[in-house]
């Protein structure tokens, strides 16, 4: 099968019948970078920000000419279920101008999902409503479909027609697959490089991507684009800190620029969480880094969390306000279940004031909650009534025992599991009674790629192994980046469960089969212009039953 990208031409004639061409370019209409700047937080934006009952601006069919081509952010899919996936577009036709350069207005938006490419077989077909309210996103959860099947899906309006996705449903609960295949992937600052890790990933044949955490970065962005060295500015509008819904959406609308995100996106369904930057560094629950009021950082969540969800193939409703239930399960038949982790919205302040420090009374602390005890036993428990071979952990920062200890004290970092002792070490406990689950934790925000065995003693080497923890390294996140950097090669030589360090840019491809797992780190030589290949720079084994990594 050719796994290339396809886009539909856009003209004004039906869905059925339209022409497949490669779309490997953003539209020049959203290239045109305007330097409009956009207001600070107001009370419309906060009222936004904290709506329930959203109001109609106006009715769905009205008909106001789009000032271009609506599908300039692509489209995308995920949270796959059996007989069930989410398609997503999100309409803006100038995704740099306030609400993408739509018209005030709520607008309906065809679609269709069919079990071919050429739409031939078109198996489900409706209409959705894209609201100014939630910046037109269109979430559509799309039922009545059959396990483990690929399908095809797009999207129309006045005469528009969007790029053709490719998406896969999970098998059945009670199938029984010879394998699986998982994308991990995290950390992708857009003005640290480009995404060329992307265009590889589109062309991996897997079931499933799981992005676990810092999809955008809340910076502002050089007129220069930092690595991007872009030929045109970064429009005035991306100069400062990313704090308001307005400014949230313009940070994804420049990130869905990228066509090698777009084609990850096009070609394989999405599983995803947040980490912290698609709020603010480093935050911690309701505590802001910048030490802001908790009022006014709560409001800044809110608007973070909104403007995440109207960018994401997430399921319905939306977040109304501050909080939003993200972690989840999914069951890929009776060989694979991915439980997808939130550990920002539930956390305790960092102990000592965050960052890499020694060991402190404030780690250890009972009090502090990181996951917290409700999706700490909703994640146990869960495990436990488990049928699948093996359990994953979609979670985003490091679980298992980090000791820097370039001072020869040992050093944690405080924004990790081993900043908040006491839940890290229940989760382990967890854990040590759940090897026969076979748990595989997936993490993300170091921009480095390691791979460990987890002890539920650190402090002995000869203690059980009772799971893998496998750390993608980030997609652009720290530049070109290095093999092995200087703190990588101490955490080396103090942490004897490490067993790979690698801080290039790229993935991991995880195989399942019923008797082992096989993981590829996948890792590009440079990021800083385009072109780079891809090569898997190293590969372990994983024995169901037998946790602990073997080289392959």
């Amino acid at each position: 099968m050719d796994r290339r990208p396809t886009r539909l031409r856009a003209g004004r004639r039906t869905l059925e019948g339209a022409p497949r061409v490669t779309s490997d370019e953003f539209p020049r209409q959203a290239a045109r970078h305007t330097r409009r700047r956009f207001l600070t937080v107001t009370g419309a934006a906060t009222a936004l920000a904290f709506g329930v009952n959203v109001a109609h601006a106006a009715s769905a069919g009205a008909a106001t000419p789009l000032p271009g081509d609506p599908f300039t952010l692509g489209v995308a899919s995920g949270d796959p279920l059996p007989d069930a996936v989410v398609i997503w577009t999100r309409l803006a036709p100038q995704p740099y101008e306030p609400l993408g350069g739509m018209p005030y207005q709520a607008v309906r938006v065809e679609w269709q999902v069919a079990a071919d490419e050429r739409f031939r077989q078109v198996v489900r077909s409706g209409t959705a409503t894209a609201q100014p309210e939630y910046s037109y996103s269109v979430h559509v959860d799309v039922r009545g479909l059959r396990p483990a099947r690929h399908y095809w899906y797009r999207f129309r309006i006045d005469g528009h027609l969007s790029p053709v996705g490719r998406t896969r449903t999970a098998p059945a609960p009670g199938d029984r697959p010879d394998r699986l295949t998982f994308a991990v992937a995290s950390c992708q600052s857009w003005p640290d490089g480009y995404y060329t890790a992307h265009a590889h990933l589109a062309a991996e044949e897997v079931d499933a991507v799981l992005f676990v955490g810092d999809y955008i970065y809340e910076y502002g962005i050089s007129a220069a684009g930092g690595l991007r060295n872009t030929a045109d500015p970064v429009p005035d509008q991306f100069r400062t800190e990313a704090d308001t819904l307005d400014r949230y959406r313009l940070q994804y609308a420049l990130y869905k620029s990228d066509p090698d995100l777009r084609a990850a996106h096009q070609n394989t369904p999405w599983i995803g969480t947040w980490d912290d930057h698609e709020v603010q560094d480093n935050y911690a629950g309701v505590y802001s880094k910048a030490l802001d009021p908790v009022e006014d950082f709560t409001v800044r969540r809110a608007s973070a969390y909104r403007a995440y969800w109207e960018h994401m193939p997430l399921r319905t409703p939306a977040p109304q306000g501050p909080d939003y239930l993200l972690y989840r399960r999914f069951t890929f038949g009776r060989l694979a279940e991915v439980n997808v982790l939130d550990t920002r919205q539930y956390r305790s302040d960092q102990a000592d004031g965050d960052l890499w420090k020694p060991d402190n009374p404030g780690r250890d602390d009972p009090a502090r909650t990181f996951a917290g005890a409700q999706q700490r036993s909703w994640l146990l428990d869960g495990m436990r009534a488990s049928r699948a071979t093996w359990n994953l952990l979609a979670n985003q920062v490091v679980m298992s025992r980090m000791d820097l200890d370039a001072s020869g004290t040992p050093t944690y970092n405080m924004d990790a599991w081993d900043g908040y002792a006491a839940e890290q070490a229940a989760l382990l406990d967890g854990l040590a009674g759940l090897t026969a689950r076979n748990p595989v934790v997936v993490t993300g925000d170091v921009h480095a790629a390691y791979a460990m065995d987890m002890k539920r003693d650190f402090d002995d080497p000869d203690s059980p192994t009772i799971g893998v923890e496998l750390v993608g390294t980030s997609i652009s996140s720290g530049g070109n980046g290095v093999d092995v950097s200087v703190n990588g090669q101490n955490f080396l030589d103090h942490n004897p469960h490490l067993k790979l360090v690698n801080e290039r840019r790229g993935y991991i491809v995880v195989e399942l089969t019923p008797h082992e797992l096989h993981a590829a780190y996948r890792a590009v030589p440079y990021i800083d212009r385009t072109g780079a290949p891809i090569s898997t720079i190293r590969k372990f084994t994983v024995e169901a039953g037998n946790p602990g990594l073997n080289p392959a």
